[in-house]
């Protein structure tokens, strides 16, 4: 299968290409850029013989229904776009490889219908939230956020007309009763697979993640004029809060936690901050580990800001429970992946999907391919053809299990 290992990883860099950014990989919700992957995969769909459609999220499908397949359908997907500066295979990879699997199921003449969802937004780069895609889809799309609007000022609703569509049919975009499970490829995105020399493996719990801003409001003053022990300087104690931040997470055993943005005001090398606002990310699979976590932090923000005569506040951006994968597809994944020959491993997602999304509307599970280096989000990302190949090994031993209970 090595040659169609090596189809699947070129596929992924050529559109890689279809970029916002010359020379970097940037792919936004409903960009140009977007439009020329639908386009370049809505050619690839029809030549199989699959039905095409987008959904008022800007979701692709193409459905692939043999003339003996029941009415239930199994769903293959992952997203189409992208961080900024990104690799070529978050996401992507899993719609390249559900493009495939479809092509195994017509081979093997499988009595099984397959849907193929290129999810519009899973990454919340172009308007601050992520999920819009599956949102839609799992039939949890908020109205509000219609209105939310992108660093050019335009609106969601406008961005979903510029690209043809309709916001108001977006409970069309809502799954049927029809829909039997979802199977999301992915990479890793860390290192576990590599330091254990596995291919492959199945997602048992993707973590909690609770995502929020905080605003350190202290007061802006000549930097040579005022005496340290009257400054209320907000970048300062954002810092202090910040190195607290690391010290919880590397004492609590599972959890991470990450400040990835500032913002500071003036932002003048010879002025004192007089705000700083700060990005946290903390994830754990245990919710009541992560929410403690959340609760003391927040505390430790408030006690320095006291301390230094300054206020804080915060804003909740995304509160997301851990997201067990339906045990009975998982299951299947496992199954196949002893069959295909390969030690079964079973492990927690660190990162979010699209399929925690999808967990609520219908059975979902996860498959795993080794990130080398564990680099994601990263213009290094990569994929072995050893690894693609694992995959599609798995695949022919799942679909054909899929088969036989899709009735």
């Amino acid at each position: 299968m090595s040659e169609i290992a090596s189809r699947v990883i070129a596929e992924c860099r050529r559109i890689a290409a279809m970029s916002e950014e010359q020379g970097r990989t940037t792919r936004r919700f409903l960009t140009p850029a977007m439009q020329a992957v639908h386009d370049h995969l809505r050619a690839r769909m029809e030549a199989l013989g699959m039905t095409v459609r987008v959904d008022a999220a800007g979701n692709l499908h193409g459905l692939w229904r043999p003339a003996n397949a029941p009415a239930r359908r199994l769903l293959i997907g992952s997203h189409i776009d992208t961080v900024p500066d990104a690799g070529a295979f978050d996401g992507v990879l899993g719609v390249v490889m559900a493009l495939e699997f479809v092509e195994l199921a017509k081979e093997m003449q499988l009595p099984l219908a397959i849907e193929l969802i290129a999810f519009s937004d899973e990454e919340g780069v172009r308007f601050g939230i992520p999920f819009i895609g599956s949102r839609a889809v799992a039939g949890r799309f908020d109205h509000s956020l219609l209105e939310r609007k992108d660093a050019d000022g335009i609106t969601m609703a406008d961005a979903i007309r510029a690209f043809g569509l309709d916001p108001a049919l977006m409970e069309e975009a809502t799954l049927d009763e029809n829909a039997a499970g979802l199977l999301e490829i992915h990479i890793e995105q860390g290192p576990v697979l590599e330091a254990e020399k596995l291919s492959v493996a199945a997602v048992t719990t993707i973590v909690g993640q609770t995502r929020l801003s905080l605003e350190f409001a202290g007061e802006a003053n000549h930097a040579g004029t005022t005496p340290m022990k009257l400054r209320r300087d907000a970048l300062a104690a954002a810092a202090e809060w910040i190195g607290g931040v690391e010290q919880l997470a590397r004492s609590t055993d599972g959890l991470v936690a990450t400040v990835g943005k500032i913002a500071v005001e003036p932002n003048a090398g010879n002025v004192i901050p007089g705000k700083a606002t700060v990005s946290l990310d903390v994830r754990h699979a245990w919710d009541s580990v992560r929410s403690g976590a959340v609760k003391q932090l927040l505390e430790n923000a408030q006690g320095i800001a006291e301390r230094r005569g300054i206020a804080v506040q915060h804003q909740v951006q995304l509160e997301q429970p851990a997201v067990p994968m339906d045990e009975r597809l998982t299951s299947f994944v496992t199954d196949a992946i002893e069959a295909a020959g390969m030690p079964v491993k079973r492990m927690t997602s660190g990162a979010g999907h699209d399929s925690m999304v999808l967990a609520a509307r219908v059975p979902t599970t996860m498959l795993f391919l080794r990130s080398p280096g564990g680099l994601s989000h990263h213009p290094g990302e990569a994929v072995l053809e050893e690894d693609v190949d694992a995959a599609l090994s798995v695949g022919r031993f799942f679909l054909n299990r899929a088969a036989a209970d899709i009735r």
